[in-house]
């Protein structure tokens, strides 16, 4: 069994006297499709700030190929490169171009020169279905376009884990499966992701680890078909059926 990437280790993060995140642990293993599902204000977007170190924990560690990133030792911005992260509202640079998005954190960040750091734009704008757009500012797009480019500008800088919270939920309906289709596509090429989401048929079809959380804590875990449809834990039998019931 290969190493895992990622290791969450007893992290917890506090807000003032509110704890949000309470001694989570997990792993997250080269191919994982990880959905993390639970009902609002159960700790799942703020896991993903403190993994992406947008967030600082409060106690814990997070190991990513077995080094600490709350040491105060790394370049954030150097380790968000390697774990990227699709954005809910987006977080395009709106006075850039479709193209120039994709650019700027590999010529920055990356130290890319500018002609390969447009092929690779190039690659996966196109892998994305947004390459006629590369002229195209935000503000001429529609919520499904601009998540692609945001998946685009996140794969262009080469991660090895991709980072979604609730990619869909600021879309309109007709819109969110044009994005789920990229995932779904990123899965078949075995990206490694991590996926907070209310979509329960990505979860169901497409994840090979489901992930239940509740009041901050992991409340159960394990692959789809037994998280979903057979769950052990009551509070996950109650989510499902008051969420499937919507």
């Amino acid at each position: 069994m290969s190493e895992p990437i990622l290791e969450i280790r007893h992290l917890s993060k506090s807000f003032g006297s509110h704890a949000v995140l309470k001694d989570v642990d997990f792993n997250v293993n080269p191919g994982d499709v990880t959905s993390i599902i639970g009902a609002s204000g159960s700790g799942k977007s703020t896991l993903l700030r403190c993994i992406n170190m947008l967030e600082t924990p409060t106690t814990g560690e997070i190991l990513f190929h077995g080094k600490d990133m709350t040491s105060g030792r790394v370049n954030p911005n150097e380790y968000r490169a390697k774990v990227g992260m699709v954005f809910q509202s987006f977080n395009l640079f709106n006075n850039m171009t479709v193209l120039d998005n994709c650019l700027v954190g590999q010529i920055r960040v990356n130290k890319c020169r500018k002609d390969e750091a447009r092929k690779r734009a190039l690659h996966y704008l196109n892998k994305v279905g947004m390459l006629p757009y590369i002229n195209a500012r935000p503000a001429q797009m529609s919520g499904g376009q601009k998540q692609r480019v945001a998946i685009a500008r996140a794969l262009a800088m080469e991660p090895e884990i991709l980072l979604f919270d609730e990619p869909t939920s600021a879309l309109d309906p007709e819109m969110v499966g044009e994005v789920l289709d990229v995932m779904k596509s990123l899965a078949r090429d075995n990206m490694t992701m991590l996926v907070v989401t209310h979509e329960m048929s990505f979860a169901r079809d497409v994840s090979t680890r489901v992930v239940y959380m509740a009041d901050g804590v992991i409340v159960e875990e394990g692959p789809p078909s037994q998280v979903l449809e057979t769950p052990k834990e009551l509070k996950t039998r109650d989510f499902l059926s008051r969420f499937l019931e919507k």
